[in-house]
């Protein structure tokens, strides 16, 4: 089976899109392009599904290029055979073509090395054969002091070593151990004799779980206890089960097994397989894990990006603190920067007052509408002073901010670019105030992996998490598209086909000649191609153009589809297009999309684009919640019905803001009435969520919480 066979099978996808995605990609094309403009060679596959295809596309070429590899290296030693060939060439994964390659692999030396240096492979073939003769009398003819073997002991014990390592290097032992041990081997843990008595580690101090019901959570939990020197794991098997597997292939079915090659094979389990398999296994679940860890992150992050924005306000961030004082900063609806200050109201009361006093005078001399409060230290005296504030400003409200990785911005060399006149506190609220006004296009100034809405990132394999992000972020800016005369640099490098050298580009060019008018005037911009405007037009708007076509998702290549199509349903200059897709349906997408010589998925998207001009998805979502008062822990009641914000979904439930400053779990079992494998399944973050609490730890700092139970 080739490569886009197994692509199609496994993906569920006529052969013919694969082959065309495969293409499309060989040519250089990037996966929004493809996703968005190229909907009829591919079925209409969306961008989850199609980075799912470069992933697995990657991993089976690279497969296939290690088999080449191992044939060649086996066949430079003159021991490639036809059955060889076909069993690397059916090898499925890594793994299985580095068991098959095991055999023929230099290696450092070992027992069963030096013992056939020693020239006794003939005497272990000898005593393999099992026909019946004594290795004791075997091994006399082999006693040679010169080479090293001074008696039959000797001699017997380097027949035992070569005859364990080959077992040992067995491709289908290794692999029928492996599926062994992952279906009926047991994943045990203990705590470190230095360990804490309550430490974090605590559920894995007495672990014992099966192998096969070992969660990914847990896993990635007791991999870094292990690290910390905190936890001591080990996989075990109970049983011979693991013996049998190594004497079924090395004992032939005679009536008087060879006690010899019985102890052998159980040398060979004990001393090279199992610990071998051992570290396979655990290897096997982390990568499981990590792979899990990196697509719940990259679940997560997409609705956090793609929260909806408090637009076409002036908005003050708040970035609280306690001995450097609270820092602030108002900034105009396009995020501009209008003012700052720092006040300190955590000193005393006098102190509060005052910055109450500084703040209401920002209120009214920038007419404030939103105040966007980071959510780390200080946080709750901070939202506290707010509602107090805001007593005097009824039209107003505030919103508590995740801050997380706001301090890793505003000490970045991009900050410093944006900000050169501010201090690093300052750039921070500055930061706070626009994720409140257009969460996206700040957040991608933020590495993914600081946002914090995943669970042990740091632990994953950076590569492919960054791959991942990246991607999740590249899809969201593209989905909702850039403006191309205010867009910042990094919101510019995350659209499709541009770099960080051409997103500057954009920004000098518009700099220095002003605003840009049309699409087409992109070419004029240095270093930016045929190929990379290609990519990019269809996902940069220009409010500014005449041709509305610009300030919409049209990719320049479909304009005269798009004006055929206004020509044929008989739209005028001036007409409301919001009903142009019924319009459509009922002319007939069919008919009309052969008359405009376009596909019809292509068809369709120019009439949701002409319908909407400029529009923009995440309007359609859920608004965030803006508050006016204020809620303590002391204050929930279990039975209490609040309603709150998904800020992270993980393995075992979801985190939801309550605004209390402390975070309320909802169990797994707690969050619908139907069994779920992972929450992801029915929530997701930035979900607005009605929620009944179930209790309170105020000691512990723990809400419980349920959705399930609220009525309704």
């Amino acid at each position: 089976m080739t490569i886009n066979e197994i692509l199609a099978q496994e993906l569920g996808q006529k052969l013919e899109y694969i082959n065309n995605v495969i293409t499309l990609m060989d040519e250089g094309n990037t996966i929004p392009f493809i996703a968005r403009y190229r909907k009829e060679m591919h079925g209409a596959m969306d961008d989850t599904t199609l980075r799912a295809l470069e992933t697995r596309l990657t991993y089976l070429r690279n497969l296939q290029e290690r088999r080449e590899e191992v044939k060649r290296s086996i066949e430079n030693q003159g021991k490639l055979t036809e059955e060889l060939i076909q069993a690397i060439d059916a090898a499925a994964t890594m793994t299985e073509v580095e068991d098959l390659y095991r055999p023929y692999k230099q290696k450092r030396r070992t027992r069963g090395s030096m013992a056939r240096e020693k020239g006794l492979a003939p005497l272990a073939e000898a005593i393999f054969a099992q026909d019946g003769q004594d290795p004791a009398k075997l091994a006399e003819s082999y006693i040679d002091p010169e080479k090293g073997v001074s008696t039959v002991e000797e001699a017997l014990q380097g027949a035992n070593d070569i005859i364990a390592e080959d077992l040992s290097d067995d491709a289908d032992i290794r692999k029928a151990l492996r599926n062994l041990v992952m279906r009926r081997g047991t994943f045990i843990c203990k705590a470190a004799e230095d360990a804490e008595e309550n430490g974090v580690y605590k559920l894995y101090y007495d672990f014992n779980q099966p192998v096969s019901r070992l969660l990914d959570h847990q896993i990635l939990a007791i991999n870094r206890g292990e690290k910390e020197g905190i936890l001591k794991p080990n996989v075990t098997l109970a049983g011979n089960d693991g013996y049998a597997v190594v004497r079924r292939s090395a004992l032939k079915p005679v009536m008087q097994i060879s006690t010899f090659v019985r102890d052998a094979a159980d040398d060979a389990y004990d001393r090279l397989i199992f610990p071998s398999i051992q570290r396979e296994v655990r290897n096997e679940l982390s990568d499981r894990a990590y792979a899990g860890a990196i697509h719940n992150f990259a679940l997560n992050l997409k609705p956090l990006l793609m929260q909806p924005p408090v637009k076409g306000f002036v908005t003050m961030g708040l970035d609280p603190g306690y001995r450097n004082g609270c820092k602030v900063a108002v900034v105009d609806p396009t995020g501009k920067v209008l003012d700052t200050a720092v006040v300190y109201p955590t000193f005393s009361e006098r102190k509060k007052q005052e910055a109450i006093t500084v703040l209401s005078g920002l209120m009214r001399k920038h007419a404030v509408r939103h105040i966007a409060i980071g959510n780390g230290t200080a946080s709750r005296e901070t939202e506290a002073m707010t509602v107090e504030l805001l007593h005097a400003f009824p039209n107003a409200s505030y919103m508590i901010v995740n801050e997380a990785g706001a301090s890793v911005y505003s000490a970045s060399p991009l900050a410093a670019e944006e900000f050169p006149e501010f201090d690093v506190n300052l750039r921070s609220a500055v930061s706070i105030a626009r994720r409140l006004q257009d969460p996206l296009a700040e957040l991608v100034k933020i590495d993914p992996k600081a946002i914090g809405v995943g669970q042990y990132q740091h632990d994953c394999p950076q590569k492919e998490l960054d791959a991942a992000l990246g991607g999740v972020v590249e899809d969201c800016v593209n989905a909702v598209g850039v403006d191309a005369n205010t867009a910042s640099p990094s919101l510019l490098q995350q659209v499709a086909g541009l770099t960080a050298t051409t997103a500057k580009n954009i920004v000098i060019y518009r700099e220095e000649n002003g605003p840009f008018t049309s699409r087409t005037q992109l070419k004029k911009v240095p270093k930016l191609g045929p190929k990379a405007f290609q990519q990019c037009a269809g996902f940069l708007r220009i409010p500014e153009s005449k041709d509305m076509l610009d300030n919409t998702g049209v990719h320049p290549e479909s304009y005269t589809a798009a004006k055929a199509l206004l020509t044929l349903l008989g739209c005028k200059k001036r007409d409301n297009l919001g009903d142009l897709v019924s319009r459509l349906e009922t002319y007939g997408l069919a008919k009309a999309a052969a008359e405009c010589a376009v596909g019809e998925p292509t068809l369709l998207d120019i009439a949701k684009e002409l319908a909407k001009p400029g529009r923009d998805p995440r309007d359609e979502l859920p608004k965030p919640i803006l508050r006016k008062d204020v809620l303590e822990m002391k204050d929930l009641i279990p039975g209490m019905e609040l309603t709150g914000t998904v800020r992270n979904v993980i393995d075992f439930g979801v985190f939801v803001d309550i605004g209390v400053h402390q975070d309320g779990l909802v169990h797994i079992s707690e969050v619908c009435s139907r069994r779920l494998k992972h929450p992801s399944e029915a929530v997701k973050v930035g979900d607005v969520v009605k929620v009944i609490v179930l209790s309170v730890d105020e000691k512990r700092k723990r809400i419980s919480l349920s959705m399930k139970q609220v009525k309704n």
